[in-house]
C-alpha cells in the first residue's frame, strides 16, 4: 500500500516506495477475496465440505453451516441438537477463529422478535375513551410544524408508537400509510397536535381492528404499479418560513403483482415537480430500472 500521510523514508522520496502488509488490510481490493480463502480454509479443517449448488453453505453429516454473503463473518449452524452445535462451535475456536456464539437465530445481529397482544399499540398511547374514527387523519387539520403551540406532554413514548404504526403501514395497513408518514415527519420535535394526530389514528385502528388485506391472485397479471403526487398539496405561504417543506411535493405508490399488493410507500419527495406527471414518474421510472416483465400506469 501506498505510505500514509505523513511517514518519510530516508532512502527516498515517499511516493517511490510501498509498504508490503503482513497482514490482510480492511477496504483494500482484494480484501473479500482474501478473507473468503482465509475462512475456507478453516472449515475445510474441520471437515465442512463446500456445497456444489451453493458456494456459502457448507455441511458435514447432519449439520449445516451457511454464510450469508450480506454479512460475511457471520453465520447459521442447523443441526440436530444444541450439543452437537456447541461441538462444532468450539471447534471452529479450536481453529484459532475468535468465533461468538450469538444464540438462535431469532437473536441473530442483536434482535429479538417478541409478539405482544393485538392492543399494544393501544396500550402504549393510554387510549381510554372508547369513540373511535372512521378515517386514519383529520382532513381538516393541516400538520406542520406547529412552532407556537404547547410542547407533547410525554404522556406516551412518541417515536415507539410511530415505530409500530410505521410497520402497520407497511406491512397490512396501506390506507394509514400517508397518515403515519406525516405523524413521524414531526418525531423530533412533536407538539400538542402531533400527539393528537397519534391518538386520532389509533382511533382509527380501534375501528378497523378486524379488517385485513385479502389476496385473490390472478395469474393472468403481472407487476402492476400505480403512482400519484401533488403539486405541492401542503404548500402554506404562511407557514413556509418556519417550515420548507410544505413546498414539496408529496408522492405515493403501490406495487402489484398478480392483483396482490406487494409493497406500496408515501414519501415527501426532497424537490418541487411540475407538472404533475413529472413528479408521480420518478417511481415509475425506478420500476424500469429493476426490470419488471410489465407495469401499468
Amino acid at each position: 500500500m501506498e505510505l500514509p500521510q505523513g511517514i518519510e523514508t530516508k532512502y527516498s522520496i515517499s511516493k517511490d516506495h510501498v509498504l508490503k502488509l503482513l497482514a490482510n488490510l480492511y477496504g483494500q481490493k482484494q480484501a473479500g477475496s482474501v478473507w473468503n480463502q482465509y475462512l475456507m480454509d478453516k472449515l475445510a479443517s474441520i471437515g465442512l465440505k463446500q456445497s456444489a449448488v451453493d458456494e456459502c453453505i457448507f455441511y458435514r453429516n447432519n449439520i449445516v453451516f451457511i454464510v450469508f454473503t450480506e454479512y460475511i463473518d457471520n453465520g447459521i449452524f442447523l443441526g440436530p441438537s444444541d450439543q452437537v452445535l456447541t461441538q462444532v462451535i468450539q471447534e471452529i475456536k479450536d481453529t484459532g477463529l475468535d468465533a461468538k456464539d450469538q444464540g438462535y437465530p431469532s437473536d441473530c445481529v442483536g434482535v429479538n422478535v417478541h409478539k405482544f397482544a393485538d392492543d399494544a399499540i393501544i396500550s402504549d398511547v393510554g387510549l381510554k375513551d372508547k369513540y373511535i374514527k372512521n378515517v386514519p387523519a383529520n382532513a381538516s387539520l393541516h400538520l406542520h410544524a406547529f412552532k407556537s403551540s404547547p410542547h407533547f406532554n410525554g404522556n406516551f413514548n412518541y417515536c415507539l408508537v410511530v415505530g409500530k404504526l410505521n410497520y402497520l403501514a407497511q406491512t397490512t395497513t396501506p390506507d394509514m400509510m400517508y397518515a403515519t408518514h406525516q405523524i413521524a415527519k414531526y418525531s423530533s420535535d412533536p407538539q400538542k397536535e402531533h400527539s393528537e394526530s397519534i391518538t386520532y389514528l389509533v382511533k382509527y385502528l380501534c375501528r378497523t381492528h378486524n379488517l385485513g388485506l385479502k389476496f385473490r391472485p390472478n395469474p393472468k397479471r403481472g407487476f402492476d404499479c400505480f403512482c400519484d403526487a401533488d403539486v405541492p398539496g401542503n404548500w402554506n405561504e404562511l407557514l413556509a418560513p418556519t417550515d420548507s417543506s410544505t413546498a414539496n411535493s408529496c408522492s405515493g405508490w403501490i406495487l402489484f403483482y398478480t392483483a396482490c399488493p406487494i409493497i406500496w410507500a408515501s414519501k415527501l419527495q426532497s424537490q418541487i415537480a411540475y407538472p404533475l406527471l413529472k413528479q408521480s414518474t420518478l417511481h415509475f421510472l425506478l420500476l424500469y430500472v429493476i426490470q419488471y416483465p410489465s407495469c401499468t400506469y
